[in-house]
């Protein structure tokens, strides 16, 4: 029997890079795991839509799905959009199955990236010493979302024996011009910010703006198509894959 297709689905913007960035690591994906069927789908403003790519599937023969949200946080799209849209894709297709994993979320690992997006920053700004780091992120209404990012951002700091603030390009305080001028009003002159996005796009782009402006040395890169990356999105498609299996 044939292993269920992994449908790897991003929340889908209007700048072409960020879908660009996520089809470059849907193909880590699939180099990793060249025996599995692998898609690429958006809840969103970009393309293919998620109801295209589980209708070309069940098309093909596929009868089983995993999808994996493309999402760090466990905000509002994990929680409504995602279930709503699998609802809605298994009522069109009687008998198809489908399983959402758990959000691709906040890996340890994931650190090991940040690090190596800031060291390529700071590499480019000609930036040796840092005395604070930010890490800025997308925010949520939902305050459970923005205290995992800080939890994390505590982590990290820590791994580099700095005081880091978490920041928000929306919907919650501090955003990164604001943690950024926080620090400076500490004394502080050498802050970084890390890009806490998967991908490129209106939020990362603003919060970068906002935190060059507050006098931010160095603003690092999103996530974005990394192998370390790509290995979780498979970690969280082997445990849905699991749970398929009937008992």
């Amino acid at each position: 029997m044939a292993a269920p297709a992994l449908v790897a689905l991003a929340h889908g913007s209007r700048d072409p890079r960020s879908a660009a960035t996520i089809k470059a690591l849907v193909a880590e994906v699939k180099a990793l795991r060249p025996d599995l069927k692998v898609e690429t789908a958006f809840l969103d403003l970009s393309k293919p839509s998620f109801d295209t790519v589980v209708d070309r599937l069940v098309k093909a023969g596929h009868e089983e799905i995993v999808v994996v949200p493309l999402l760090l946080t466990e905000a509002y799209h994990a929680k409504v959009d995602v279930p709503e849209a699998i609802k809605a894709a298994m009522a069109r297709h009687d008998g198809v199955r489908i399983q959402a994993s758990r959000i691709l979320g906040m890996e340890a690992a994931f650190l090991e990236v940040l690090d190596v997006r800031l060291r390529d920053a700071l590499k480019a700004a000609r930036v040796r010493e840092l005395d604070a780091l930010v890490l800025a992120a997308a925010g949520s209404s939902d305050p459970l979302a923005n205290q995992a990012v800080a939890r994390i951002a505590r982590t990290w700091g820590a791994r580099h024996r700095l005081p880091v603030t978490a920041a928000f390009a929306s919907a919650a305080p501090p955003a990164a011009g604001e943690a950024v001028r926080a620090f400076r009003a500490e004394g502080k002159r050498h802050i970084a910010v890390a890009s806490f996005f998967l991908a490129p796009g209106r939020l990362p782009d603003r919060a970068t703006e906002l935190a060059v402006e507050a006098g931010a040395v160095a603003v690092s890169d999103p996530l974005g198509a990394h192998p370390a990356v790509a290995r979780a999105i498979l970690a969280r498609y082997a445990v849905g894959a699991v749970e398929l299996v009937p008992v």
